[in-house]
């Protein structure tokens, strides 16, 4: 399908803009069978959805080619945030231009006498966020009776936020004979049941997976120990060195603090959490935008609606809680037939959760190695090669400089003053715990462990237990170092591990001291092993049956009875 069948200045906005042909759920809801019907529709990301339901609404808006004189709107966008509000309201701007389209945006975080103004000079389209509009609705400032179209956009985080009764009350106070186009990542129950109420004889439409843009992203995940989730943040960004990349985390309190992390580590970085302002919002977006920040921590509700074209890397710090939220996660990137990455940084003991969560989404991601200091050193050197060799524009003042280097200094010294500098401002890599231990799932016992303690914790290899996470675990909670730790022997149940004699009181007074309630880890029971460690019983291997005829006695020869 081509876009020449829709009203001519629909068609020539689209042409202006660079498009050649509609994304899947653009065809999908210009389909003979969609036009006129209730929608629900389930479309990812970046998959050009704002313009889908723009095109949808069109029959219901133009009269031929034209929009009538803008009065009470005759459609309603609903958006969860201010940002994606904006970027739906920008979006409509240059669709219906040509054809006279008048938009009003209503929004949390903006002057509400000027928007009361411009509802009472009239308007085709009203893009807005859930509380706003029930406000103006409250105060008699926006009229919906001569509604045609109500659009939910992102209905399942609208639902989330606890948008449910401001919904409600903005689609029954507009007519019955209205159509609903219902946009949606995922359909879970509560989705179901708001169609139901409010759709008649709805289309059912579904593209995720189907999307171009999806295909350009590529999935790596890596293992580490839970104190090294950070070290491997930080390597991961000096590794890609992404124009943008965004981290995302679970909880407003863990943005706040990998934020500081990075901040102290010399990234320019910014948060979007709930208890950001809207005008800290917006100054940490233009600061991305300007590249005055590279990366950005938030959380997965502050990040929706954000729409970065530079963004080329998406690192989830904490894991997405399904399928559905890791895809939306990193749908943030991939867009527009560029090329994208999203990686998962993976507890150790969490892999096979993760692993299933993958093949649910049919993601196939390939695992790999925490980066060391030693690969990013690599890279910045190959990137510093290509950034110094490239051509450059030089006028006479930055010659005159050159003459007065070359005239007190070598060439050669220059040039390392030159590479220095440029290495100064790019952040160190961390050495990462758990990365140099062995790999395999025992330890073995080393020299000057004469008079060693030995003990047991009560995780084993049905725990996904590993020396690369149990090392770490030992040397955080019991404030020892790696040099003090000496065999480690992991069992189906239980993993026994020698600590050196002069720190093992000290080391298990230390266990016990720092078990935090909030801690994963810490219901890890520790006790004194008596008598050293028991090797693991080698598994019984059983010699094949005997298949003879049956004796006199009708017992097959090797039988025992």
């Amino acid at each position: 399908m081509s876009f020449s069948d829709l009203p001519q200045p629909l068609a020539e906005a689209l042409v202006a803009r660079g498009y050649e042909a509609p994304t899947a759920v653009q065809a999908a809801v210009l389909e003979p069978q969609a036009q006129g019907r209730d929608l629900i529709v389930s479309a990812q990301t970046g998959s050009g959805k704002t313009v889908a339901f723009g095109l949808a609404m069109a029959g219901e808006l133009l009269d031929g080619a034209a929009l009538p004189r803008p009065g009470a709107p005759l459609a309603l966008v609903i958006a969860p945030t201010r940002e994606l509000a904006l970027q739906v309201s920008r979006e409509l701007v240059w669709l219906y231009d040509k054809a006279g389209g008048r938009i009003a945006t209503c929004v949390g975080g903006m002057d509400p006498s000027k928007e009361r103004r411009a509802l009472s000079h009239g308007a085709h389209i009203v893009v807005g966020t859930p509380g706003r509009l029930r406000d103006h609705l409250e105060r008699g400032a926006l009229d919906l009776s001569a509604l045609r179209v109500a659009v939910l956009d992102e209905a399942d985080e609208m639902l989330d936020m606890g948008f449910r009764e401001d919904l409600e009350q903005i689609l029954d106070a507009s007519p019955q004979e209205r159509r609903t186009l219902l946009f949606s990542a995922t359909m879970p129950k509560p989705i179901v049941a708001l169609a139901k109420r409010y759709q008649r004889d709805a289309l059912r439409i579904s593209t995720v997976g189907e999307e171009r843009g999806h295909g350009d992203i590529a999935y790596q995940a890596l293992a580490v120990a839970p104190p090294d989730i950070e070290h491997a943040v930080i390597n991961l960004l000096r590794l890609h060195e992404a124009d943008t990349a965004m981290l995302f985390c679970a909880t407003r309190e863990n943005v706040r603090h990998l934020h500081a992390t990075l901040i102290e580590r010399g990234f320019g970085a910014v948060a979007l959490s709930g208890e950001h302002s809207q005008n800290e919002r917006n100054a940490a977006l233009q600061a991305l935008r300007d590249r005055r920040a590279r990366v950005c921590v938030a959380t997965d509700v502050a990040a929706r609606g954000i729409d970065l074209p530079s963004l080329s890397l998406v690192i989830h710090v904490e894991l997405p809680r399904d399928a559905e939220t890791l895809q939306h996660r990193s749908g943030r990137t991939g867009r527009a037939g560029k090329k994208g990455t999203a990686v998962l940084v993976v507890p150790f003991q969490r892999r096979r959760r993760v692993e299933m969560m993958l093949r649910g989404a049919r993601i196939s991601a390939e695992w790999i190695d925490p980066p060391t200091p030693e690969q990013i050193r690599a890279q910045d050197r190959e990137r510093l090669l290509d950034t110094l060799l490239q051509p450059v524009d030089v006028d006479e003042e930055d010659q005159a400089i050159a003459a007065r280097l070359l005239a007190q200094r070598s060439p050669e010294e220059i040039a390392a003053a030159l590479v220095r500098a440029h290495r100064a401002a790019l952040p160190e890599p961390e050495e990462l715990v758990g990365s140099s231990g062995p790999q395999e799932r025992t330890r073995e016992p080393r020299g000057g462990f004469d008079g060693s303690a030995w003990f047991r914790i009560d995780v084993g290899r049905r725990h996904n237990a590993d020396p690369r996470w149990i090392l770490p675990l030992l040397c955080r909670r019991g404030h020892i170092t790696k040099a003090e730790v000496g065999a480690i022997r992991i069992q189906p149940n239980e993993t026994h591990f020698e600590v050196a004699g002069g720190v093992a009181q000290r080391f298990a007074s230390a266990w016990h001291r720092s078990a935090d309630k909030g801690d994963p880890e810490s219901n890890i029971a520790l006790e004194p092993l008596q008598g050293g460690p028991v090797r693991e019983a080698p598994r019984k291997t059983y010699k094949p049956r005997p298949h003879g005829k049956p004796n006199a006695s009708g017992r097959r020869p090797g039988r025992a009875r």
